[in-house]
């Protein structure tokens, strides 16, 4: 005989009230979003669900998935896609694979001499090491710069430190040019995608991107395997798809991937980089910056390498040839779901990358396997009867790290569907120890504190929030008086698979992953692999478990809750936040100084009234019933249906950010020379910095009416509230 949850708790709770007959159990915490006789039976559902995720199933899963590499368009990827769906279908979740294309070039030939003063050819490999049978595999991608074009060039070389736009204004301090040059620039301080953008637009033909030791090597830890760092010839791999300007496949920008549509040509695509680019380690940089001369680099310009850093140009003079094979390869989304019992029509998703560049056991597999053990877990649930109150997505994407190329395709492809029915994009890529590092949509905010609040830390025992407050407040100064110790969400840039959801479609998201504990570099590297993992990142995976409890918690609340758990007075607050940063950029120079941003100001001023408003009409909820809600039914679902797209007043469909019309979202966007880096208000602030002060009152006018949109939106909800509550 199967006992109900209820009748489960009452049988426990009966002897302990007889033994303490005097003793009042204190009421259960308020979780946004449910009425207070709700609460019981909730947190009954999350404390069986987060029983269910285990370390020795996240290991095993993870030996299994990081076993080969499995990059994105081949069959060794379709192949991890097809165990993720036997996974999810063993569940009892409802679970497909769907199928896009995009342009992936896979590298033909690569090569990189020295030519002058002396010779030198780079190795451009990576070997095995001793003790990591994994390193040693055959059908790894070799090491290259994803979407660099073809080319064959011969150049002096110019040291151009992390190669980010300051840097360049730097070298012009200097007297230093880099047209028709060869530029090096080292992994840091900005998205790599950034560096050959930035070279061809100072007239560079040619870009190189070493990994210095002083960032990711034996500065800080011993190399690998002696240690967690980089070794001297290890290599980072990654993109350089203009992703600022748009993610996905290069050649549909806007638009699904799917077999017969229509491609640009690769001379029409906006986002393909215009020099040749490839990465290469330490052990082959430094030969080459050994022959630098000119000016001694700046102090914060130099690393850890054993030589005096020079900027150049010359007499360095390397050759730098690149060729590839440019095809589109498929890509293989695995799609599950569990269909909501009252409000079907409303989506939870949930997603994270499954490709990886070489076996990607930390990234992406740390991620992937807590996703997949959050599936597990409501699985679980599932078996024993229970159906959410809304539809349950779950999502491996493929193709992440080439340019969020699956996620975006499948968010392009169903963009209406997830326009009217998506009220939620949750994402996760790596996973460590370490505490919470939670960003997102600032209407969440107090939604995540709360998830936060009633999940265990694994290390201290405590909960999630009282570990990341603590961390908080170890890592501010006795003297800093500034610094915010208290939970928030931060914004997001780019970088991984929320980017289409929240700031193409403007659907409300989240990001989150543990980590901070740990410094490692491995990252995009053969190294990233299983006994790497096991040994210096999370050799108990406790972290994976953790990680999947946080988002069991988060996926129950969001699909359970009779009013969704939207927050607006602290999106108010951040948003006067991000003005008045503006404000004094603005102020800082001539040019801009005179900016006006009082609508912006104002809009903001009837926000937080409205938000105000909407607080205290929500706060009735507590002392409604069950039953009245369900009662009341078709008027909640007019209330969550309005809530579910108050984000999207935030976006300008029709026009989208200035000089990139992809990306929608007037409050949150990649910045346009950091790449992950976030710029709140982009538009205005973007401006700004760049000193077009017409350009950003024109824009802080739309910044304003968006604001204002989303304050209608907002009051919109809590009259429709309050007609269901009273």
């Amino acid at each position: 005989m199967r006992l109900s949850t209820t009748a489960l708790v009452l049988l426990i709770a009966a002897p302990l009230a007889a033994q303490h007959p005097t003793a009042t159990a204190p009421p259960p915490p308020s979780i946004r979003g449910f009425a207070r006789d709700q609460l019981a039976t909730e947190m009954s559902l999350e404390t069986k669900a987060r029983a269910v995720p285990s370390a020795d199933t996240l290991r095993a899963l993870l030996r299994r998935l990081s076993a080969v590499p499995h990059e994105a368009g081949t069959e060794r990827s379709h192949a991890v896609a097809l165990q993720l769906l036997e996974r999810f279908r063993a569940f009892g979740l409802n679970a497909r694979i769907e199928q896009f294309e995009a342009l992936m070039p896979r590298p033909v030939s690569r090569s990189l001499e020295l030519v002058a003063p002396v010779r030198f050819v780079a190795t451009l490999r990576e070997p095995p090491v001793p003790g990591d049978s994994a390193s040693g595999q055959p059908d790894q991608l070799p090491t290259f710069n994803a979407y660099s074009p073809d080319g064959d060039v011969t150049a002096d070389l110019v040291y151009v430190n992390y190669g980010r736009p300051s840097d360049y204004h730097v070298l012009d301090s200097l007297g230093i040019s880099v047209q028709g040059k060869i530029v090096i620039a080292r992994y840091g301080g900005a998205w790599r995608g950034i560096k050959p953008k930035v070279a061809a637009e100072h007239g560079a033909i040619g870009c190189i991107i070493y990994s210095d030791p002083r960032d990711d090597g034996y500065w800080s830890d011993d190399t690998y395997p002696a240690g967690p760092m980089r070794p001297d010839e290890g290599v980072q791999r990654g993109s350089v798809l203009d992703m600022p300007i748009a993610a996905g496949d290069p050649l549909t920008p806007g638009w699904a991937s799917v077999p017969g549509t229509r491609r640009l040509s690769i001379a029409e695509a906006t986002t393909l980089p215009r020099i040749p680019v490839l990465p290469i380690s330490y052990g082959d940089a430094l030969p080459l910056l050994r022959q630098l001369r000119g000016p001694v680099a700046p102090e914060p310009w130099r690393g850890a390498l054993p030589i005096t850093y020079h900027v150049g140009p010359g007499p360095a003079r390397v050759h730098l040839a690149v060729k590839f094979d440019w095809q589109s390869r498929p890509l293989y989304d695995v799609i599950a779901t569990i269909p909501g019992s009252v409000s079907p029509e409303q989506w939870v998703v949930y997603g994270n990358h499954h490709d990886a560049w070489v076996n990607g056991a930390e990234d992406p597999l740390s991620g992937q396997i807590a996703l997949n053990e959050t599936a597990r877990a409501l699985g679980v649930l599932v078996r024993s009867g229970w159906r959410p109150l809304r539809t349950i997505v779950f999502a491996a994407w493929d193709g992440e790290e080439w340019g969020l190329l699956g996620s975006t395709e499948w968010a392009e492809r169903h963009a209406a569907e997830l326009r009217d029915r998506a009220v939620v994009y949750y994402n996760s890529d790596t996973n460590d120890p370490g505490w919470l590092e939670p960003g997102g949509s600032h209407s969440l905010e107090q939604f995540m504190r709360e998830v936060a609040r009633d999940v265990p830390d694994p290390k201290t025992g405590r909960s999630v929030l009282d570990a990341y407050l603590a961390h908080k407040r170890e890592r501010r100064s006795p003297h800093d008086t500034t610094s915010d110790t208290t939970f928030v969400l931060a914004p997001l840039g780019s970088g991984s698979d929320y980017t289409p959801f929240l700031q193409h479609l403007a659907v409300p998201s989240i990001n989150l992953g543990f980590g901070g504990a740990v410094h490692t570099g491995i990252y995009h590297s053969i190294y990233d692999n299983d006994p790497f993992y096991e040994r210096y990142i999370d050799s108990t995976f406790t972290y994976g478990v953790a990680l999947a409890q946080t988002m069991v918690t988060a996926m129950l609340r969001m699909a359970n809750a009779p009013l969704l758990p939207f927050e607006f007075t602290t999106a108010a607050r951040s948003y006067r936040r991000y003005a008045t940063e503006i404000e004094q950029a603005a102020d800082s120079n001539d040019t801009t100084k005179h900016v006006e941003l009082s609508g912006v100001r104002n809009a903001i001023a009837r926000l937080d009234s409205a938000a105000a408003a909407y607080d205290g009409v929500a706060a009735g909820l507590d002392t409604a019933s069950g039953a009245r809600i369900a009662k009341r039914r078709e008027s909640f679902t007019l209330v969550n249906r309005v809530l579910a797209h108050v984000e999207q007043a935030l976006a300008d469909t029709a026009v989208g950010l200035p000089r990139r019309p992809w990306f929608t979202h007037l409050i949150y966007a990649p910045g346009a020379y950091t790449g992950y880096d976030v710029k709140t208000m982009p538009g205005i602030r973007e401006a700004v910095e760049q000193r077009h002060a017409d350009e950003a009152q024109a824009q802080a006018a739309r910044v304003a009416a968006a604001l204002d949109a989303y304050t209608r939106a907002v009051r919109e909800a809590t009259e429709d509230l309050r007609a269901a509550l009273y």
